[in-house]
Protein backbone atom coordinates (compact mmCIF):
# COMPACT_ATOMS: atom_id res chain seq x y z
CA UNK A 1 0.00 0.00 0.00
CA UNK A 2 1.12 3.31 -0.93
CA UNK A 3 2.21 6.05 1.68
CA UNK A 4 -1.17 7.67 2.32
CA UNK A 5 -2.11 10.50 5.10
CA UNK A 6 -5.83 9.49 5.38
CA UNK A 7 -7.80 12.44 7.41
CA UNK A 8 -11.20 12.30 9.24
CA UNK A 9 -13.70 15.01 8.78
CA UNK A 10 -12.15 17.23 11.12
CA UNK A 11 -9.27 17.21 9.55
CA UNK A 12 -10.87 18.40 6.42
CA UNK A 13 -12.75 20.74 7.88
CA UNK A 14 -9.35 22.42 9.55
CA UNK A 15 -7.67 22.07 6.29
CA UNK A 16 -10.31 23.98 4.17
CA UNK A 17 -12.92 25.52 6.39
CA UNK A 18 -15.64 23.82 5.18
CA UNK A 19 -17.82 22.06 8.60
CA UNK A 20 -17.59 18.14 8.70
CA UNK A 21 -21.02 18.29 8.84
CA UNK A 22 -20.60 18.99 5.13
CA UNK A 23 -18.01 16.63 4.75
CA UNK A 24 -20.14 13.81 6.28
CA UNK A 25 -23.31 14.41 4.53
CA UNK A 26 -21.69 14.71 1.00
CA UNK A 27 -20.07 11.04 1.81
CA UNK A 28 -23.04 10.09 2.49
CA UNK A 29 -25.12 11.27 -0.90
CA UNK A 30 -21.86 10.45 -3.02
CA UNK A 31 -20.70 14.27 -3.47
CA UNK A 32 -17.06 14.98 -2.68
CA UNK A 33 -13.84 13.24 -3.29
CA UNK A 34 -14.08 9.36 -2.93
CA UNK A 35 -13.89 8.31 1.47
CA UNK A 36 -13.87 4.63 2.90
CA UNK A 37 -14.73 3.25 5.95
CA UNK A 38 -11.94 1.99 7.68
CA UNK A 39 -14.01 0.57 10.55
CA UNK A 40 -18.24 1.18 11.34
CA UNK A 41 -17.73 4.42 12.82
CA UNK A 42 -14.82 5.59 10.86
CA UNK A 43 -14.72 7.36 7.53
CA UNK A 44 -11.64 8.63 6.04
CA UNK A 45 -10.21 10.62 2.64
CA UNK A 46 -7.04 9.83 1.31
CA UNK A 47 -5.05 13.76 1.22
CA UNK A 48 -4.08 13.70 -2.06
CA UNK A 49 -7.70 12.39 -3.20
CA UNK A 50 -8.83 15.47 -1.63
CA UNK A 51 -6.03 17.83 -3.31
CA UNK A 52 -6.82 16.38 -6.22
CA UNK A 53 -10.91 17.09 -6.12
CA UNK A 54 -9.96 20.47 -4.65
CA UNK A 55 -7.80 21.44 -7.99
CA UNK A 56 -10.71 20.22 -10.25
CA UNK A 57 -13.36 21.86 -8.41
CA UNK A 58 -10.88 25.28 -8.80
CA UNK A 59 -10.39 24.17 -12.70
CA UNK A 60 -14.31 24.01 -13.31
CA UNK A 61 -15.52 27.09 -11.43
CA UNK A 62 -11.89 29.54 -11.65
CA UNK A 63 -13.51 32.97 -12.73
CA UNK A 64 -11.34 35.28 -14.72
CA UNK A 65 -7.50 34.61 -16.81
CA UNK A 66 -7.04 34.14 -20.44
CA UNK A 67 -9.15 31.92 -22.62
CA UNK A 68 -7.69 28.75 -23.55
Amino acid sequence: MENAEFLRAKQLEELTGIPEATWRWWAHIGFGPESFKLSPRRRVWRRSTVLAWIAEREKLTRRGGTAA
